[in-house]
């Protein structure tokens, strides 16, 4: 089926739902670091860090990578909580290659400042760049778990995303775990309103990820919002945080929150 074609399609038969996700007292404690950003502890509320890492199941003495973390919003807590036993893994555009957006570059040099800025804290994570029209990251079978948050709609805009689960497959171990958040559309929507939009159907995230040899675990509401209609004037990015929006609608938007979001955890084989 092309993407065009399961972008259209109905909702998958139901997996079997999540239970809350069982968290650990390390997992907590980084949650509760101190070091972390208050703005972005702020967004806990919304991102639900420590049961949507608990559902993954990641431990801390995993490999794990991390998919263009951004400014490090979830590097604060993987990277202290796998300093000790793990290795925490930052993938990011590389640097080297010409006519990227100009955020990518100024992303990956916030990110490095605050690795830089305490060791103490985050010990020494590995960046590791790639090429995002021909990704690779990392050694084939060498991570136990690759995480990507709100970033697989960019991928399916530039047409790249079926490389990218292809090499989040290549890049795990047989049994290891591909966790995906990313903005909820409604069932049925067509591929360019997702493209549009920035929100993706289940479906198509389903899809995308089997197509490259993935088995689809489980499923988890731990990030739904039932207030978002993902309808907006400009996407999802007139909500919290973008925020893209007249300010005559401040208020509506602050009450909606953060978008409906997808979670789910697979697997590859093994």
């Amino acid at each position: 089926m092309s993407l065009g074609a399961a972008a259209q399609a109905a909702t998958p038969a139901k997996s079997k739902q999540a239970a809350p996700a069982a968290t650990s007292a390390a997992l907590d404690a980084a949650v509760a670091g101190q070091w972390r950003d208050p703005k972005n502890r702020a967004r806990d509320g919304y991102r639900h860090p420590a049961q949507t890492l608990g559902f993954f199941g990641v431990k801390p003495n995993q490999t794990v990578i991390e998919i263009t973390p951004g400014g490090g919003w979830y590097s604060e807590i993987l990277a202290p909580y796998l300093k000790a036993d793990g290795r925490y893994v930052a993938a990011v555009w590389d640097d080297a290659i010409p006519d990227q957006p100009k955020y990518r570059y100024s992303l990956n040099t916030a990110l490095r400042a605050k690795f830089a800025g305490n060791a103490t804290v985050y010990g020494s994570p590995d960046v590791r760049v790639f090429d995002p029209k021909a990704p690779v990251f990392g050694p084939a079978g060498g991570a136990d778990a690759v995480l990507t948050f709100r970033n697989a709609h960019n991928w399916v805009e530039e047409g790249t995303a079926p490389a990218y689960f292809k090499a989040f497959f290549d890049a795990l171990k047989p049994g290891g775990v591909l966790g995906v958040v990313d903005h909820r559309a409604k069932p049925g929507t067509d591929l360019e309103k997702m493209k549009s939009s920035g929100y993706l159907t289940e479906a198509l995230v389903i899809e995308l990820a089997q197509n490259a040899g993935f088995v689809l675990d489980e499923k988890s509401e731990i990030n739904a919002n039932p207030k978002d209609t993902a309808d907006h004037p400009n996407g999802v990015w007139t909500l919290p945080p973008s925020n893209r929006h007249d300010a005559a609608d401040a208020a509506k938007y602050k009450a909606i929150g953060e978008s409906d979001r997808m979670t789910l955890r697979f697997k590859k084989p093994g």
